[in-house]
């Protein structure tokens, strides 16, 4: 079942507000009944303490009647809404603003109950029949308690406080809970809107309906969303562009050695090419048979290193003596050319552990791209280091070089750049690609260095042999 993210986020506030409201009916209360009663039992405790050291003091010292105390009592009892007590030190009620509690025995009375707070909570030995706040204050004279004051006040008003409070908590959290939402619901509106024109442009670009970028001008994250998808648009056009080129230049890769094999073969058919011409042609058909079996060969290869299963020979091997090897394939070019290798090698034999016949393919792939795009009469330098464990390998030449704009294109697998620059047209503009995806296999690193009409620097790693370590 698809849920949108409308009904999730309305989903989430709902949960949002059930449990706020659990929370606070829980928390809150329990803490609002908490600070209250503390609260109301040390103002009691103050009017206690008030009552005992004036009233309650000229009572006992007969200057006050007991019916004039009384008096008193049940006006500031009214005004506590509480009743107040006068207790004998022998735990006998004399005075209360209830007339009916006068005279009563309080067996168990033990002032020792009220703790350090005070005051105690309950329905104080079974007076009440319901729970009370009791507060107590110890009248002295002459240094002897004469007596107690104690106040109490049922907690059904306290508890109608905390009531009060919390109902002003209920309040302030739908409030804010209102606020939210306005909130959430503006954020909801612009959010969809604009994920709704996203949504309605990747469905046009999936139908082949080509639209302009889309933009918008708060920086959000659906505006960065919207930033990759345009780049990935770009991406793609380009890629496109690059395929139908490639798939171009393969295409004339194909058929102008196909064109030459055609046309000698027909001729010799035909009579054009006498027989004792057979073997120049011959050889001429042999080298176009070639070329297109290694045109077949790299098609192959390209598809391979684009694959995470392909399968590397690992072994160590001298990638000197692999590199004074290749040069000698390339010396009758170089010949034609007057182009110089120039080596700079780091001692007689260095070990390498890597696939042989892929390195192999790599330097192959360089320095015929070397060779290609460098200038008549000038050098070709091959360079070995080591730093790190690693083996570093630059292959440098001076030619053409590579435009700037065309440097991060040059691994794509259906790129292929001006190919007017170099000396030799024949390239497929794959081999690059290949190159690429053998030394990644690897997990080695590869980087070029260009300037255009002064040359290219390629250099690559490969692993150190554990023999070269020791």
């Amino acid at each position: 079942m698809k849920i949108s993210i409308r009904l999730k986020l309305i989903i989430g506030y709902i949960l949002f507000g059930i449990v706020g409201f659990i929370l606070i009916s829980s928390f809150t209360y329990k803490n609002a009944l908490k600070s209250t009663t503390k609260s109301r039992a040390q103002s009691l405790y103050k009017e206690a303490t008030s009552i005992s050291q004036s009233y309650a003091t000229e009572y006992y010292g007969n200057t006050l009647s007991a019916q004039e105390m009384k008096r008193i009592l049940t006006s500031l009892s009214s005004f506590m809404d509480g009743e107040i007590w006068l207790v004998s030190s022998a735990g006998k009620i004399t005075l209360s603003t209830d007339t009916s509690r006068v005279g009563t025995a309080l067996d168990q009375f033990d002032v020792t109950d009220f703790g350090s707070h005070n005051y105690v909570i309950g329905d104080f030995y079974n007076i009440f029949s319901a729970e009370y706040l009791s507060v107590y204050a110890p009248v002295t004279t002459d240094y002897t308690v004469r007596g107690y004051v104690l106040i109490h006040l049922p907690m059904s008003a306290i508890e109608s406080d905390a009531l009060n409070l919390l109902n002003t908590a209920y309040l302030t959290y739908l409030f804010l809970m209102l606020i939210l939402l306005g909130c959430m619901l503006l954020i909801l509106f612009t959010w969809i809107r604009k994920m709704e024109k996203v949504k309605k442009h990747l469905k046009d670009y999936h139908n082949g309906n080509i639209t302009t970028p889309i933009t918008f001008s708060a920086l959000d994250d659906i505006s960065d969303i919207t930033a990759y998808i345009s780049y990935m648009e770009q991406r793609l056009g380009s890629l496109e562009e690059d395929q139908r080129n490639f798939i171009s230049n393969i295409s004339h890769d194909f058929r102008s050695p196909l064109t030459s094999l055609k046309g000698y073969i027909e001729a010799m058919l035909d009579g054009t090419i006498p027989p004792e011409m057979y073997n120049k042609y011959l050889k001429i058909v042999l080298t176009e048979a070639k070329r297109l079996s290694k045109l077949s060969e790299s098609l192959l290869e390209l598809n391979k290193t684009g694959s995470k299963g392909a399968l590397l020979d690992i072994t160590d091997f001298d990638l000197h003596q692999m590199i004074r090897s290749a040069l000698m394939t390339f010396e009758g070019q170089c010949k034609e050319r007057e182009i110089h290798f120039k080596l700079s090698l780091t001692g007689q034999k260095l070990f390498v552990s890597a696939d042989m016949s892929k390195i192999q393919q790599i330097l192959y792939n360089l320095i015929d791209n070397a060779i290609k795009f460098s200038f008549d009469q000038s050098d070709i330098h091959i360079e070995t280091s080591i730093k790190g464990g690693k083996v570093f390998v630059s292959v440098k030449d001076h030619g053409a070089g590579i435009a700037k704009e065309d440097l991060p294109k040059i691994w794509d697998r259906f790129y292929k750049s001006d190919s007017s620059r170099g000396k030799d047209k024949k390239g497929s503009g794959i081999g690059l690609s290949i190159v690429k995806g053998i030394i990644q296999a690897h997990g080695e690193n590869i980087n070029v260095v260009s300037t255009v009409d002064a040359g290219t620097e390629f250099i690559f790693t490969l692993p150190l042999a554990d023999r070269e370590k020791l």
